[in-house]
């Protein structure tokens, strides 16, 4: 039976309380019991990457626990835990769930994608593993944000609009813009998000009254929202469009930010300067460039838009790129589902992913966004990882902008807690006995890096608090960690 939307709500929840808040304390068969820091309550699941069926011990003995009680629970913990109150959240961790109803739902009349690279974008109904609301959409009604839905399988049409030529601010390369449409004199082609187009209605009525903004339809093709929601991918033209959301998604309100994209251009560069210094790593690793951003001077970030390249000129011929973070949820498809041999697929993704993030941070000192999100592996025909791929200069942090040590925390968080470890325990579920950490280890040491050594004695590594994060109010930039146990350590 496909599990139900409390079940998929309930894992990245449970993940947290479990990382952030409880305490390990034993195990009872199939069960993993953690005591929670409130009182004296058990708190026991089943499963470790997915845990499931939370039961509470009671006089009676151990008690089922639905997501609304798994939500109130979590809530009383982490009063007790934090001597703060918060009602934001909890009603974000419904709407989490009721997002996944309606989603479910949604797609009992859709069809997936063909192409296995849109499947693997569109495929994360659980989504971040770790978030206590990773599908929250800003507690509206389902029907304002279902047609844009990545889990739903969805696809539609850009908004365009023209933008008077006095008001257009724009940096970069933007000429795909103009290819998407026809603007009439004195304007220029400004392609939308319809959601964002609904979002902010308010604060454009005035530009479309006066004659800044006219309506000039929609695109005569279909896009495609990947896993970010906002950024859309338009296979016939090979291009991405990141768009503003004015809807927090897991941490953030997911504006284009000025501050991010005055930066955008240094940044890229930095990167792009990183990527191409890459000769002598094993495969030929991939960095999808922003290429600039156009937007409106009265609506600096509601209407941004930033192009971002395709695949051409960047991807290995003959191969197929597929999101990471699609491997760990699953897809028809996945290249995991066939690799007979986990030690061979697992080496060859290694020497794929790992490179570009440690010899970038090591001779350029740029630190990628190396998380799932972030990362796509192109395989071959027989589905062996053959190149890594990255995107999102928005996420990069840049030395000495930010301190080594800062720098270093965030891509240990971002390459192995966020991403090897999920990748490793998707693939030692498939091949159980199988162990990935020891060609972990070997991979990283190949790079002459001084922080590599402490890396691999550490007992602990970096683990990003989403949950007291958004618990405690704090920025959705504002990164802060608590030790996890280092599978990287020889012996562990």
């Amino acid at each position: 039976m496909p599990p139900s939307a409390d079940a998929y709500a309930a894992v990245p929840l449970l993940n947290c309380l479990l990382r952030e808040v409880a305490r390990p304390v034993g195990r009872e068969g199939e069960h993993r019991i953690h005591r929670l820091p409130g009182g004296d309550r058990l708190l026991r699941v089943r499963g470790t990457r997915r845990p499931a069926e939370p039961e509470v011990q009671g006089p009676d003995g151990w008690q089922r626990v639905d997501h609304t009680e798994l939500v109130k629970l979590v809530a009383e913990e982490l009063r007790r835990h934090t001597g703060l109150s918060n009602h934001e959240l909890p009603a974000e961790m419904i709407d989490s769930r009721d997002a996944v109803a309606a989603l479910l739902e949604a797609r009992d009349r859709a069809t997936p994608p063909d192409d296995p690279y849109l499947r693997s974008e569109q495929c994360l109904l659980t989504g971040h593993t770790h978030h206590p609301a990773p599908k929250a959409r800003g507690g509206g009604p389902a029907a304002g944000w279902l047609p844009y839905a990545p889990e739903a399988y969805a696809r539609f049409p850009l908004a365009l609009l023209g933008l008077r030529e006095d008001r257009v601010v724009e940096e970069g390369d933007t000429s795909a813009l103009d290819a998407l449409g026809t603007a009439p004199p004195g304007y220029r082609l400004l392609p939308a998000h319809p959601w964002q187009l609904d979002l902010a209605s308010a604060e454009l009525a005035a530009a479309f009254a006066d004659g800044r903004l006219v309506r000039l339809g929609t695109t005569a093709f279909d896009t495609w929202p990947t896993a970010a929601i906002r950024t859309l991918y338009a296979p016939e033209q090979d291009l991405f469009l990141k768009f503003s959301l004015d809807v927090r998604i897991t941490n953030d309100i997911r504006r284009l930010w000025r501050h991010d994209l005055l930066a955008l251009r240094r940044t890229d560069a930095a990167v792009c300067a990183a990527f191409d210094d890459f000769p002598a790593l094993d495969g030929p690793p991939a960095w999808l460039g922003d290429r600039g951003y156009r937007t409106a001077d009265f609506a600096f970030e509601a209407l941004a838009v930033l192009v971002r390249d395709g695949f051409a000129g960047h991807l290995v011929p003959g191969a197929t790129p597929l999101l990471a973070a699609g491997l760990v949820e699953g897809f028809d498809g996945s290249p995991l589902d066939r690799a007979a041999d986990p030690g061979a697929w697992w080496a060859a993704y290694l020497a794929q992913v790992v490179p570009p993030a440690v010899e970038a941070f090591a001779r350029h000192g740029v630190v990628i966004e190396a998380h799932l999100q972030n990362t796509l592996i192109a395989v071959d025909a027989d589905g062996m990882p053959v190149q890594a791929l990255y995107r999102d200069a928005e996420g990069v942090k840049l030395l000495p902008d930010v301190s080594r040590e800062t720098g270093w925390e965030r891509l240990v968080y971002c390459l192995v807690v966020n991403h090897l470890t999920e990748i490793a325990g998707a693939l030692a579920e498939r091949h159980p006995g199988f162990d990935p950490w020891p060609a972990a280890r070997r991979e990283l040491a190949r790079h002459d890096l001084p922080e590599i050594p402490a890396l691999l004695a550490s007992p602990t590594l970096p683990a990003k608090t989403n949950l007291l994060l958004r618990w405690t109010g704090a920025d959705g930039a504002d990164a802060r960690y608590l030790p996890l146990p280092n599978p990287l350590r020889a012996g562990t």
